[in-house]
């Protein structure tokens, strides 16, 4: 059984910061985060609740129906049902560059459309719950997000970027003398990632018991909370190897479960996977903007471009959508179909009697 305590404590953490911004909404929106609890994770429902604030302050200080509430948490029903279509279409024209205590905000496309959703989703809840007489936001178009280019590396920059965390070069004084210290845990941790193509939060989370060298296999928590099986190469198995070696000599870690450590010898941050990944990526392909989930999309496109089956590639990187895969892969397939229209040769040159 996987020692699920890192989880559990982001988790409460998570619920911690969530009743904090519920004493800064509107009370209504209490019965509308009770509502949509079964069906969501604490991180969904933690970023409802920062795009709602978003909300109810555009409504407070950009539309003249809403000035006057002298604090966004005294909006009741009533207010609610004078928010119109109008209102959530300038809501998402404002998204686009706002203030806030001096601080400017711009959104991409992306988060405004996942701040839409929040809205629509909001309005639906209530409208089905005879809050409202009427669900403007169900009129708003849902946002057209256009494609972008997957960032990922070749082989042959994988290959530079593992030789470079074992080697140190470009790196700075300062940095060699930490990456002396850490090589061979950056090397594991990156290994791991263009092995196995798993999140950051499952990296972060997973604890030496959740690994079985015997079958090449660990166990992760995906975003919902479910825990899943995984395989790695004997490449990883001798990455890892090395690691857990050279960890097993610390004898500070002997009562820490975390796989990967800090040189405080606590469980390793997501901020400092960032930090590293950034690091090494940088001075491998400096005009490449590559982070944990880009080396994803490279362990992904990998594996599409080797096995040509999407559902293979949706069930190891934990897609619960097919649509998912598809959208960021399917592309590929174009670089199958040419590569493929060059296989079958119909004549020989040397059979061809116009040559």
């Amino acid at each position: 059984m996987a020692n699920n305590s890192y989880f559990d404590e982001r988790n409460f953490e998570n619920n911690v910061k969530l009743r904090q911004l519920l004493k800064e909404l509107p009370t209504i929106c209490n019965d509308f985060f009770l509502g949509i609890e079964p069906r969501t994770s604490i991180l969904t429902r933690l970023a409802y609740a920062q795009d709602l604030k978003i909300f109810f302050r555009y409504l407070n200080t950009e539309c003249a129906e809403f000035v006057d509430i002298k604090d966004i948490r005294l909006f009741g029903y009533e207010h609610l049902k004078l928010v119109d279509t109008f209102h959530i279409e300038m809501f998402l024209n404002y998204l686009t560059a706002f203030d806030v205590d001096g601080i400017k905000y711009s959104n991409s496309e992306k988060t405004k459309a996942r701040k839409l959703a929040t809205v629509k989703s909001f309005f639906k809840y209530n409208y089905n719950k005879d809050r409202i007489p009427s669900d403007p936001a169900s009129k708003v178009l849902s946002l057209k997000l256009h494609d972008k280019a997957i960032i990922r590396l070749e082989t042959d920059e994988v290959s530079t970027l593992l030789t470079n965390v074992e080697d140190g070069k470009g790196l700075s004084t300062r940095q060699k003398s930490i990456q002396s210290k850490t090589k061979k845990r950056d090397l594991a941790i990156l290994t791991l990632f263009l092995g196995t193509g798993i999140r950051i939060s499952e990296l972060v989370g997973i604890d030496i018991n959740d690994i079985d060298m015997e079958v090449n296999g660990f166990k992760i928590t995906r975003k919902g909370g479910n825990q899943t099986i995984l395989y790695f190469s004997d490449e990883v198995k001798a990455a890892l190897e090395e690691y857990l070696d050279e960890r097993a000599k610390n004898p500070l870690l002997d009562n820490e479960p975390a796989l990967f450590v800090s040189l405080q010898n606590k469980r390793i941050t997501v901020r400092a996977v960032q930090n590293l990944v950034k690091k090494y990526a940088h001075i491998t392909t400096p005009l490449k903007h590559i982070t944990p989930h880009k080396l994803r999309s490279t362990y992904g496109t990998t594996l599409y471009k080797e096995t040509n089956d999407i559902y293979v590639v949706a069930e190891v990187l934990g897609h619960k959508d097919i649509n998912t895969t598809r959208k960021h892969y399917a592309a590929i397939s174009e670089d199958i179909k040419r590569a493929a229209s060059k296989v079958v040769v119909l004549r020989n040159k040397d059979d061809n009697p116009s040559t």
